[in-house]
Parts: structure tokens; C-alpha cells; sequence
């Protein structure tokens, strides 16, 4: 399949995970909606490498927790350049510490803009996408934390296991539409949420002893954008080397 003028938001895409899956969706041909929230070098860099690629960029900043800049934003992308075929909810936040000494603010902070931003960024992308008739791919990202838990991330595996939820209730209103819906969980990946992980932790909680690269993350979204994904949805697959 020709995936040409075919255009995918990707949020958080201007480093980590979220661009490692922008380089190699425009690599496939697609077209880049390139999301970022305040880091505009980052941005502007990653829009250069994707051009390079052959492929069309666009780009909209905004922090994902605010619904009516997400919404003003996102409609306004649309309404110049198109529907967008699929979205990668990738960007989201995390901020550990133990419960008991969890401020309500850490509580709010992460749950609501992880969890929100599945209604902020999806919702006004959903009728453009059926409208056109085509089928489409939504892609979200949660955590081994939102299937297995994890100590000093009770906040975060909240949010995390809420995306899981959301993720299999939205695939089956949107089966009939031909639109996929399917949730990714990473585990430990060599990205900046990640930075301060001891290393030689890694080993005893990682069975294949090493964390992953964004770019085999990366390798799975594409999968899952391609036509050869059209009869998997409502699924949750993580990529781990092992940890559950």
C-alpha cells in the first residue's frame, strides 16, 4: 500500500520515542504531523531530518494536559492540510516518589495529563478520520507500570493502566469504521524519562539485560500503521525484553 498523502500526528515527537516512530513512520512514506511542547530546537531539528526524508512536516506545539489549545491546534492542522489517517498518543509525564508521600499535586499533575490527554488529542481527530472513509490507525502508549505496577509510581501506573482502558473501549466504536485502535507498553527504554535509572539495575529486572532502543519501539508502531495490521486492534503489546 502507497502511503503516500497519508499523515499521522504523533505527539511528543520531537526526541525519544516519539521521534525515533516519526523517522521511521516518513521513512515508510507517511506524512508528519510533528508534535512538541517547549523544546523548539528539538523540534526544528527532527522537522529537518523528516524532510529529508521526502515526506511533508507539519508542526504544532502545545502541552497536551490544556484541552483548548490541544483542540484549537489540532482543528486548525487539520483544516489546512487534511484528515490525519492515524495518532500516536505518545507524549506524557511522570514524576515518582513513594505514595505515602505523594503530594496532591503529583497525584493531579500526572494523572491528569497523561490520562486526559487521550480525550484532549484523540477526540477532535476521530470524525475528520471517519469522514473520510478510509480506515485509519490509532496508536496509544502506556507502561509496563499500567499492566504490572511499580513502586513509586502509583500515580503514574493510574495513568498508564486508565490509557490501557480507554484504548480497548475506543477500538471496539471504532471497529466497524475500519480504524484501528491498539496500546503499546514499553518497558525500560534508553530515553530521557529513564536518564537517572541505575544501570546496574537493569540486569536483575530486565531478563535480556539491557534496556531497549526507541527505535524497536518504533519498529512495532510502524507495524501497526501498515496494512498489514488492518484485523489487529483492541490489543495490548509491550516491548520489554522480558520484564512481565
Amino acid at each position: 500500500m502507497n502511503n503516500k498523502n497519508r499523515r499521522v500526528l504523533i505527539t511528543g515527537s520531537s526526541r525519544g520515542i516519539g521521534k525515533a516512530i516519526a523517522l521511521q513512520l516518513a521513512a515508510a512514506g507517511f506524512d508528519i504531523a510533528l508534535h512538541f511542547h517547549s523544546n523548539v530546537e528539538a523540534a526544528e531539528q527532527t522537522k529537518r531530518e523528516l524532510i529529508a526524508l521526502g515526506v511533508s512536516v507539519s508542526c504544532l506545539q502545545f502541552d497536551i494536559a490544556h484541552r483548548e489549545r490541544v483542540k484549537a491546534a489540532i482543528t486548525a492542522d487539520i483544516e489546512q492540510h487534511g484528515a490525519y489517517y492515524g495518532v500516536i498518543l505518545n507524549a506524557g509525564i511522570n514524576c515518582d516518589t513513594a505514595f505515602p508521600a505523594m503530594t496532591e499535586n503529583e497525584w493531579d499533575k500526572v494523572v491528569h495529563t497523561n490520562l486526559d490527554g487521550f480525550y484532549n488529542v484523540i477526540h477532535p481527530t476521530i470524525m475528520p478520520m471517519i469522514q473520510t472513509r478510509q480506515g485509519g490507525r490509532i496508536i496509544t502508549m502506556a507502561s509496563v507500570s499500567g499492566i504490572a505496577g511499580n513502586r513509586g509510581q502509583v500515580n503514574y501506573s493510574a495513568s498508564k493502566a486508565g490509557i490501557i482502558g480507554a484504548t480497548k473501549a475506543l477500538s471496539l466504536e471504532l471497529a466497524k469504521r475500519k480504524i484501528t485502535v491498539n496500546c503499546i507498553a514499553p518497558g525500560l527504554i534508553e530515553t530521557d524519562m529513564v536518564a537517572d535509572f541505575p544501570k546496574d539495575m537493569v540486569k536483575d529486572i530486565v531478563p535480556m539485560r539491557r534496556m531497549g532502543k526507541p527505535a524497536e519501539v518504533a519498529g512495532l508502531a510502524k507495524f501497526l500503521m501498515s496494512e498489514d495490521a488492518a484485523y489487529i486492534t483492541r490489543q495490548v503489546i509491550s516491548v520489554n525484553g522480558g520484564m512481565i
